[in-house]
């Protein structure tokens, strides 16, 4: 039993309230998963035209200075900011290359996303700490989109954390389980996938990707992982300048939306939007079973 939020915004004029809007949201979800929480977020930002990297360390006395001294010395880079234990880096960077290169020199650093637009911020402890640690009250931009974690198959960890990123932009958060995951990733690795954990939520994001990379819109990809996970889901997704939601056939696992002309707003339960500007104007419903809803920009 996991807590699914996201906020997608319509109204460019809401940018600057997206964290505080957003936050009340993630906290509400406490009580469907206490153990540790994350976001990803979505905003223009300017990093010079490159990716944006968000670096983990489990030392938050960790010298991030060292780190950017060693990548200078290779690639032209510019630090966005530091909050915790993490650092957003923007530069023109490869992704393997850049991988290869932080595994090489600083091995327990863990890149939890890439991309133009989005930072991911993820860690143990409740939803309101983790809020406060990374400012997330602060966050302007046009899409957040959070999970709370009641971890029920891996360890109490932020690498078993949500929201889990793959290729550029993407990010994905999940309540539910996969009953034939490991069939996926083999047929994955096969095509040349690379897998950082054993968690059924990293198969789905490296299944987007996938698809996405051999030339399906996210509709397409989307449909596609409905005929091929077997389970109980619903999903949150973010790419660049769009919000999707599916549930399963079954749609067990519980999502609530509310869309007016300036969000959709999308939780696990409708106390977390009900503090939402506007949410009486708002057409709210329940997605059925198999729909798949996407919203862009």
């Amino acid at each position: 039993m996991c807590g699914i939020v996201g906020l997608f915004l319509k109204d460019d004029s809401l940018k600057k309230e997206l964290g505080r809007y957003f936050v009340p949201m993630l906290t509400a979800m406490t009580e469907r998963g206490p153990d540790s929480s994350g976001v990803a977020v979505y905003s223009k930002q300017s990093n010079n035209g490159g990716y944006q990297f968000s670096l983990f360390h489990p030392d938050e006395n960790f010298d991030w200075d060292h780190l950017e001294t060693k990548i200078s010395d290779e690639w032209k880079i510019s630090r966005e900011k530091q909050l915790g234990r993490y650092l957003i880096l923007s530069g023109h960077l490869e992704k393997k290359e850049f991988n290869r290169w932080l595994k090489e020199n600083f091995p327990s650093i863990i890149v939890m996303g890439v991309g133009k637009e989005m930072e991911i911020f993820k860690d143990t402890g409740s939803p309101a700490s983790v809020a406060e640690k990374y400012k997330l009250s602060q966050t302007k931009g046009y899409l957040m989109i959070g999970h709370t974690r009641m971890a029920t198959e891996s360890a109490v960890n932020v690498e078993g954390s949500h929201p889990y990123s793959s290729g550029f932009d993407l990010c994905l958060v999940h309540n539910g389980s996969y009953s034939n995951h490991n069939s996926i990733r083999r047929i994955l690795v096969d095509e040349g996938m690379e897998f950082d954990s054993w968690n059924d939520t990293e198969v789905a994001a490296k299944y987007i990707e996938w698809k996405l990379t051999k030339g399906d819109d996210l509709e397409a990809t989307l449909q596609n992982m409905m005929k091929d996970f077997s389970g109980f889901f619903t999903l949150a997704i973010g790419l660049k300048n769009q919000f999707a939601v599916i549930r399963d056939s079954f749609a067990c696992k519980p999502m609530v939306i509310a869309e007016n002309k300036k969000y959709v707003a999308a939780a696990s339960e409708f106390r977390a939007l009900a503090h939402l500007p506007d949410i009486n104007e708002a057409d709210i419903f329940e997605p059925q079973p198999e729909e798949i809803h996407i919203w862009s920009k």
